[in-house]
């Protein structure tokens, strides 16, 4: 396979592994957005898309492990960066920049601190993922098929959550920018919820 063809490979393998199906929209959208971040700054396009594509390999069911148990002390990254050298190699992907592809989705959480441009740019577009009326979609449809979104409330703890802490860890102003309206679409869905809850539990 030609090095040219490994975005069609990638994008079908992952077509393929993403569990349940509305998982895969993640990819395309968060690799967009975190190369329209850049807004013109030079960033190495092959890293950036690979990680992009590969970092939540973990998240997806046949990938992760069923037991309850196990799935709270479960490694999504740690998955990922293991299963991504293998995979990038056997679809022809640039063998050199393979570490630099694992650097990119082992620093993508919130709670980490990228090394590099393409890190940067993943990790506040996946903040802003977790903002606004994508955010609300990705959390609300894990309820009741997610051991930790049993009931509707479990959904907006963790959407308040996001609120409060996500935005100040942003650290592009493009993405600054961006999360403005995101964050005023998730406050606004918050208190509407809370408003038309009058009061009792969800």
């Amino acid at each position: 396979m030609n090095s040219s063809d490994y975005r069609e490979a990638l994008m079908d393998y992952i077509r393929a592994q993403a569990r349940p199906p509305d998982k895969f929209s993640h990819q395309p959208r968060l690799y967009r957005l975190a190369a329209r971040l850049a807004e013109g700054r030079a960033f190495d396009d092959d890293v950036l898309f690979a990680a992009a594509w590969l970092h939540d390999l973990g998240v997806f069911v046949g990938h992760r492990p069923e037991d309850p148990a196990r799935l709270a002390a479960w490694d999504h990254v740690a998955y990922a960066i293991e299963e991504a050298p293998p995979l990038l190699r056997k679809f022809g992907f640039p063998a050199e920049k393979i570490p630099a592809v694992l650097e990119v989705i082992r620093t993508h959480l919130p709670s980490t601190t990228p090394t590099t441009l393409e890190g940067v740019l993943m990790r506040d577009a996946d903040i802003l993922e977790q903002l606004g009326a994508i955010g609300i979609l990705r959390i609300v449809s894990k309820i009741g098929r997610d051991t930790r979104f049993v009931r509707f409330a479990d959904a907006l703890r963790v959407l308040g959550r996001n609120a409060d802490d996500l935005p100040a860890k942003l650290q592009l102003e493009s993405a600054r920018r961006l999360a403005g309206p995101r964050l005023k679409v998730l406050r606004q869905f918050l208190e509407a919820a809370s408003a038309e809850a009058d009061g009792v539990e969800f």
